[in-house]
């Protein structure tokens, strides 16, 4: 059989059921095969790196590992930045891209570069295949290394001549596999006496928590500790309730601004993340002075990675988390139990106390024209239904967006990894296609919005129903922001305007961006106007855009 066959093979075997791609010449194998796998579906986008950040927010709300096919060198290029943020989101992706034909290698041809090399430095693994034999070991291996903890994505370069060569080599089998380890004793029993000695500890959660559907086990550790729950602050899913007494907020980017928020704080829990992903320098640690460190990891790669532990062990994270929580019970004095309860009562008072704060702060900014966050963010929830999915790229109104909306765990709430704007459009198709019976609403702003704004036609294309939310302040406000914070790190002595970080003369027009690529579209001038807006595009179940005004950096 040829190699082609082997590939597509190996695909289903492997539990692959959609391809995000976008098609070239040295794609045409895998095209023309399509016909005979219905099983499979492409999803066709117009850019390789929509493709990417779809198949990477698919993979991360199905579960599911998948496939981004891609076009050889350039277009590997344009999938770069996708591909860097799949690798910090450690999305499960095979992501192939065609290869001019090896024998011109020596030649080179048209398009042709060393694609393993480029694809290399933003995966787990990178490869050529170079003969038809190689086909069905390396795409094994491939899903294999793409869901070994932690996840990431591989990449497979397909030159155009290997596939159509002959090979008695099957598609092999997926390999059964039983990853889920249990946490040594002596390792809880090592957190338990640390924990027992505490008096103010916060948890850390990462996004492996709601991978691993460990949400309810960290909700049970943190009342039988009494502690916080902070997470990371940017990450792709919510791995603890947010309408918890114990939920604080997402961490800030800098060392030093975490120990603030930490305050006194003495033990630290981290659970299921890279800890830390900053985004400024700032000296000394983002643990408060003297409180221990405890890790819970899956994998040994990341125990102790970035920061020096009292203990850490590695183990199924849902897993862990209930055999330290047992533990807990079984052998914590009462005394601990009581003030674990205490802790509590006070967490439940400070909640509220903020939700009334933040109350006053809408009320102060509800009027304001062009509309607040607080404003647009409290609108978007009343118009939206309670099981909506919230594909987040607002950036500096995601604060807001999680005051507005309760994201209850996994499957609420998805984001980008790695900082690359572009993501949230995009990743709405994916989730989308994972969760066809759920409301999917992308909420962006402007700026990231144009990074893959192609994504509309791929939503148009395939009947997907999504509602894509622009907000539209014509600014990147983060940087404006971030050039206030580099002024005063760095005591930089300029005062004059921001530059280059206006989205104006002209100003996008995205009714008629939508329309172009046939997504009906309205612009929301009023405030009074978002939630009829937002609850009429839900209810056409078809893709529609809701362009909203909202004010500027203040």
């Amino acid at each position: 059989m040829r190699g082609r066959r082997v590939l597509m093979e190996s695909f289903v075997s492997h539990g692959v059921r959609h391809i995000f791609g976008n098609p070239g010449t040295t794609e045409t194998p895998l095209l023309d095969s399509l016909p005979a796998f219905p099983q499979l579906e492409y999803i066709m986008a117009l850019h390789e790196g929509v493709a990417v950040s779809a198949a990477s927010f698919y993979a991360q709300a199905s579960g599911r590992v998948t496939v981004a096919n891609l076009h050889v060198a350039p277009g590997l290029g344009n999938g770069i930045g996708s591909l860097y943020g799949a690798l910090k989101a450690n999305s499960p992706l095979v992501v192939t891209a065609g290869q001019q034909d090896t024998r011109m290698r020596l030649n080179n041809p048209l398009l042709g570069h060393d694609l393993v090399a480029m694809a290399a430095p933003v995966t787990k693994w990178s490869v050529q295949i170079e003969r038809a034999d190689e086909i069905a070991p390396i795409m094994r291996r491939a899903f294999k290394v793409a869901t070994d903890a932690p996840q990431g994505p591989v990449f497979v370069s397909l030159p155009i001549d290997v596939l159509e060569q002959e090979t008695a080599v099957d598609a092999s089998t997926p390999d059964s596999l039983w990853r889920s380890t249990r946490p040594d004793p002596a390792g809880i029993e090592a957190m338990l006496a640390l924990l027992l000695k505490s008096h103010n500890p916060a948890i850390i959660a990462g996004d492996d928590v709601a991978r691993s559907g460990g949400e309810q086990a960290l909700v049970a550790l943190a009342e039988t500790i009494g502690a916080t729950v902070w997470l990371e602050g940017l990450r792709h899913h919510a791995s603890f309730p947010t309408n918890h007494p114990s939920y604080r907020q997402s961490l800030p980017g800098d060392a030093r601004q975490v120990r603030k928020v930490l305050g006194d704080t003495d033990l630290v829990v981290l659970v299921g993340g890279p800890f830390f992903e900053d985004i400024w320098f700032a000296p000394d640690s983002h643990i408060p002075q003297g409180a221990p460190v405890l890790q819970i990891e899956a994998s040994a790669e990341r125990l102790a990675l970035n920061n020096r532990l009292d203990a850490g062990i590695v183990g199924d994270i849902t897993i862990s988390l209930g055999a330290l929580t047992d533990t807990l019970h079984a052998k914590a004095s009462a005394d601990f139990r009581q003030a674990a309860q205490n802790r509590n009562a006070a967490l439940a008072e400070l909640q509220a106390k903020e939700k009334e704060a933040y109350r006053a702060r809408v009320e102060k900014s509800w009027n304001r024209e062009p509309s607040s966050m607080p404003r647009v963010t409290a609108e978007l929830r009343r118009g939206l239904p309670d099981d909506v999915v919230i594909v987040d790229e607002s950036i500096t109104a995601s604060l807001d967006l999680a005051r507005a909306f309760d994201y209850r765990g996994f499957g609420d709430y998805f984001s980008g990894r790695g900082g690359g704007i572009g993501q949230g459009l995009a990743g709405a198709i994916g989730v989308k296609v994972a969760m066809p019976d759920r409301p999917v609403v992308a909420i962006s702003g402007d700026g990231s919005a144009m990074y893959a704004i192609q994504a509309l036609w791929t939503a148009a294309h395939h009947k997907l129903a999504i509602v894509f939310v622009v907000l539209a302040n014509r600014e990147y406000r983060i940087l404006k922001h971030n050039v206030d914070v580099w002024r005063q790190n760095f005591e930089a002595g300029t005062q004059h305007p921001y530059q280059n970080m206006d989205i104006t003369g002209p100003a996008l027009d995205f009714v008629h961006l939508a329309a172009g690529m046939g997504v009906e579209a309205v612009r929301v001038e009023k405030a009074d106007d978002i939630a009829g807006a937002v609850a009429k595009a839900a209810a056409a179940q078809r893709p529609y855009l809701v362009e909203i005004a909202i004010e500027g950096k203040r």
